[in-house]
C-alpha cells in the first residue's frame, strides 16, 4: 500500500517548485516595460500582463480544487490514481499542443500590473505554506479534472498542477519575449 500523505520527496518536490516557478515568474516580469507588459505577438494571442491576470486566477481554481478534493470523502480507488504524476507533468510540459483557458480564467485585461503581482504573490504565499505544513492524507481525496485526458487527480496532484501550470506560462512569455517585435525596453512606460 502506498503512503496517502506526501512523502519527504514529494514535499521538497512541490515546494521547491513553487518557490522556484515563483521566483522565475517575478524575476521576468517584474522589470519589463508597460510596453512589454502589454505587447501581444498576435491579435489572438495573450500578452504577458494577461497572463499574469490568468496565473492568479488559475492559482486560486487550483488551490480550491485541493481543498475541494480534501473536503470530499476518501476515494477508496486512491491508489489508481497515483501513476498520473507523470502525465500531469508531460502534458504541462507540452508547449506544441495549445489549450484554450476555461472561461472562468481567460484574463479580462481589466485587473492593473500590480493588482495582477499581489493577486498572484497572495495566492502563491497561500499554496506554498499549505505544502509545506499539510499532514493531510492528500493522495486519497480525489476530484475530477475537466479535462478528459486527466481524468481523476488527488489532491497532492491538483497542488503539484500549480508549479507546473505556472512553468507553462514562464515558458509562454519567453516565447513572447523571442518575438521579433517585442519591445526594447528603451521606450517610455
Amino acid at each position: 500500500m502506498s503512503d496517502p500523505r506526501m512523502t519527504v520527496e514529494e514535499r521538497a518536490r512541490v515546494v521547491g517548485l513553487l518557490q522556484q516557478t515563483r521566483d522565475d515568474f517575478l524575476v521576468t516580469v517584474e522589470s519589463v516595460t508597460d510596453a512589454q507588459w502589454n505587447f501581444r505577438p498576435g491579435p489572438d494571442r495573450w500578452s504577458i500582463g494577461l497572463i499574469a491576470e490568468h496565473l492568479g486566477l488559475v492559482e486560486r481554481g487550483l488551490f480550491s480544487r485541493v481543498e475541494h478534493a480534501l473536503g470530499g470523502d476518501v476515494n477508496p480507488d486512491w491508489e489508481s490514481v497515483i501513476e498520473k504524476n507523470g502525465l500531469i507533468e508531460q502534458m504541462l510540459q507540452d508547449r506544441d499542443t495549445p489549450r484554450d483557458a476555461p472561461e472562468r480564467v481567460v484574463p479580462t485585461g481589466t485587473v492593473g500590473r500590480e493588482e495582477a503581482l499581489v493577486i498572484f504573490r497572495e495566492q502563491r504565499v497561500r499554496s506554498l505554506a499549505f505544502a509545506e505544513t499539510t499532514a493531510a492524507q492528500l493522495k486519497t481525496h480525489t476530484l475530477d479534472h475537466h479535462r478528459p485526458m486527466f481524468g481523476t487527480l488527488n489532491a497532492f496532484q491538483w497542488l503539484l498542477y500549480i508549479p507546473l501550470h505556472n512553468q507553462r506560462h514562464i515558458e509562454q512569455i519567453a516565447e513572447i519575449q523571442a518575438a521579433p517585435d517585442y519591445p526594447s525596453g528603451n521606450e517610455i512606460s
